[in-house]
């Protein structure tokens, strides 16, 4: 029998995937009217229209405004870094905070580029932080449990840390934040992604194991049977989206999920960055499918198995650059190009205001 806590804890779950719509799709056709009205030959302008037209049919605006954008990088450890399947050790994952709220990191200087705003979020880090600038505390546990003996989190654990995401993205639309990215910072969090997809997209371990922050031929090898073992091991939690979450995710991984529902609830849109916040996306997906027309996925990124997970989801990533990194810095690049596409929307002129002759029929 179910507790109060757990009622409550599934009931504002439930509330949030019922505020959840499908955008306007006939938006679509407006959009493509004014893109084709643009001083240009139709479609001359390639994926940029695409980005675009998904942009009004997102915002459910024909005059789309795209001024103020943020990236959340969600932060947390996990047990089953204990196995050896990173070339890294756990405490890098607080230390990497650390650099990125003193504005060295990759993600600071990416997201300064693309005029974003970065907030840092210690959703479940196995440290306990001080009081600093640019970092958000929405701490679930200090930390996941190792997958490969057991559930990673409880049920209750993985929707207290969807709901800290969500919560965070409806705080962004209602500041007037118009674009939102996702990122990420784990080690070992390439393992739970990719035990994710193995279950959620129905791929094989050995076809969606990468070498994450670049491990051997061998440590692969143990990786994968790391994976095999956690998917065995929890194979009773593995029937729902939410089950499979909360038995091989990741506090940050449930938090990025909880952030797309969010920001789909509020109508704004999301960016999602590389291998692991498409983990979180595809849990988003799967709880709420009308999500999907919410997202831009930013890249292909370098990790084996993302090819084939965007050819699952029929999606086409917006940049190639060969990223394997994460903290949202391909979510940092791909702002820029759809910023371009919407401006390029918005500001050009028609054939008709600036006096040019169209295309000649036949």
């Amino acid at each position: 029998m179910l507790n109060t806590n757990t009622i409550s804890m599934h009931q504002k779950l439930e509330t949030l995937l019922s505020e959840i719509r499908s955008a306007d799709r006939s938006l679509a056709v407006a959009a493509q009217d004014h893109l084709d009205d643009l001083t240009k030959p139709k479609g001359s302008l390639g994926c940029l229209e695409d980005i675009a037209r998904s942009y009004v049919v997102a915002t459910g605006r024909i005059k789309p405004v795209l001024e103020r954008k943020k990236i959340c990088c969600f932060a947390g450890d996990h047990g089953v870094a204990a196995e050896g399947v990173s070339a890294f050790p756990p405490e890098v994952t607080p230390q990497m905070v650390y650099n990125m709220l003193n504005g060295g990191a990759a993600i600071n200087v990416l997201s300064r580029h693309a005029g974003a705003e970065l907030s840092v979020v210690d959703v479940g880090v196995n440290h306990d932080f001080p009081d600093l600038p640019g970092l958000l505390r929405r701490k679930v546990r200090y930390g996941s449990r190792n997958i490969s003996s057991g559930p990673a989190m409880s049920e209750d654990e993985a929707i207290q840390a969807l709901m800290a995401g969500a919560e965070l993205a409806s705080e962004a639309a209602l500041s007037g934040f118009h674009l939102l990215g996702t990122g990420e910072m784990g080690i070992a969090n390439t393992t739970s992604a990719a035990a994710l997809f193995a279950v959620l997209l129905a791929i094989p371990v050995e076809t969606i194991t990468g070498r994450g922050t670049g491990i051997d031929d061998e440590r692969l090898k143990h990786k994968i049977s790391v994976i095999r073992k956690a998917i065995e091991v929890n194979a009773a939690s593995l029937s729902t989206p939410l089950g499979t979450l909360a038995a091989l995710g990741g506090y940050e991984i449930a938090a990025i999920a909880g952030f797309v529902l969010g920001a789909a609830s509020c109508r704004v849109p999301v960016v999602i960055d590389g291998f692991i916040s498409t983990a979180g996306a595809v849990v988003a997906m799967l709880l709420s499918p009308a999500v999907a027309d919410y997202l831009f996925f930013s890249h292909l990124s370098g990790e084996q198995g993302h090819r084939i997970v965007m050819e699952k989801l029929a999606r086409k990533p917006i940049l190639d650059l060969d990223l394997r990194l994460g903290e949202g810095t391909g979510g940092a690049l791909a702002m820029q190009i759809i910023e371009a596409a919407v401006n390029v929307y918005n500001e050009m002129q028609t054939f008709s205001s600036a006096g040019v002759s169209g295309k000649n029929e036949a």
